[in-house]
């Protein structure tokens, strides 16, 4: 059996492709791969040899929806005048990522104009290390969060308003007496002094209304500045949090985003999980090797609506915790529009 009827076998195997356009890119990636067949001795025209590596996935293995062959997708990594690194988009195999996308799609739309703020409340759970009277301490700090974003971007322009919730215990620690100084009091503030992020890991909504609304491009957005492997791609998945993390994308950007996030190599679903304001959901995560934690992505199970995210112990003796501690947990349970912030003294 030859390399395209195996590939063709594949394809023919894999359930309930999403992506319209995937049979026309798998001929023409079948077309690339016989102009570029070692035997040939032939190049593919108008490209000079050795300037693109074609990568196409092929797994195998019982339940597992492997990667098929997706678009390429071109990025800039490693040393100045490195060459290009390639990134291939499989076919994704996450259903939780592709029904959110089905609904994104679907769901209503907010539509700020320029000078508006977006207006997103939110509750997080985070941890906290504090040294208090030469004592080193260790909890987990709750908030409530109100937070005024310009749609036009530079969060300093931002206001927060936050109040301060019960503490809860880091797992085998003790809440230290400072962890519980100004529970139950609200105050307002800038959203950022400074906001110096890079132009590709901006989340305001007038960037994030002009990227790409197609899958293919937005994971490569994704890896923007990567190379490849696990790491790469554990960079890549966090930087789909932080287009999701007190953020609001237009519908298509949405729906490409979690499109694109289900075909990172290495996204699971876990089954469910409770967001910072008790909500049930099923949850999706990447597990990096190595961190000892897992950053999940919590759905709600009818409408796929994205509910929050939250870090989660899966070797204890790397996050000096039990396995299954929540470390960090957030819930984006309300997002509007407003003219104006409030003043902030």
């Amino acid at each position: 059996m030859n390399e395209m009827t195996e590939l063709e076998r594949f394809r023919s195997d894999v359930p309930e492709l999403d992506l319209t356009d995937v049979r026309a890119e798998e001929r023409r990636l079948l077309s690339v791969m016989r102009d570029a067949a070692p035997d040939s001795g032939r190049r593919v025209p108008g490209r000079p040899r050795g300037a693109v590596r074609l990568r196409i996935g092929l797994a195998a293995g019982l339940g597992v929806a492997a990667a098929a062959a997706g678009v390429v997708a071109v990025t800039a990594g490693g040393e100045p005048g490195a060459p290009p690194v390639v990134h291939t988009m499989p076919v994704a195999s996450v259903q939780v990522l592709k029904r959110a996308a089905d609904h994104a799609a679907r769901a209503p739309e907010l539509r700020p104009r320029p000078g508006q703020f977006l207006v997103i409340v939110s509750r997080t759970t985070d941890t906290v290390e504090s040294n208090s009277g030469g004592r080193h301490g260790r909890y987990l700090d709750r908030q409530e969060r109100k937070i005024w974003l310009p749609v036009d971007g530079d969060a300093t322009h931002g206001v927060l308003w936050a109040r301060k919730l019960e503490p809860k215990p880091y797992p085998g620690w003790p809440i230290p007496a400072e962890a519980r100084q100004d529970v139950g009091r609200g105050s307002m503030s800038k959203a950022a002094d400074f906001d110096d992020r890079a132009e590709h890991l901006r989340n305001d909504y007038a960037y994030l209304s002009r990227l790409p609304a197609d899958p293919a491009k937005m994971y490569q957005h994704l890896y923007i500045g990567l190379g490849t492997g696990p790491e790469a791609d554990a960079t890549a998945w966090q930087n789909v949090g932080g287009m999701l993390t007190e953020a609001y994308m237009p519908r298509v950007q949405r729906a490409a985003l979690f499109r694109a996030a289900a075909a990172i190599r290495g996204v699971t679903t876990v089954g469910r999980a409770v967001d910072a304001a008790g909500r049930t959901g099923i949850a999706v995560t990447l597990n990096p090797s190595g961190s000892g934690v897992r950053e999940e992505y919590i759905f709600d199970e009818k409408t796929y609506e994205f509910l929050g995210r939250r870090s989660v112990v899966t070797e204890a003796a790397k996050a000096e915790a039990p396995v299954g501690s929540v470390l960090t947990n957030s819930a984006q349970m309300k997002v509007s529009i407003a003219d104006q912030p409030p003043a902030v003294n």
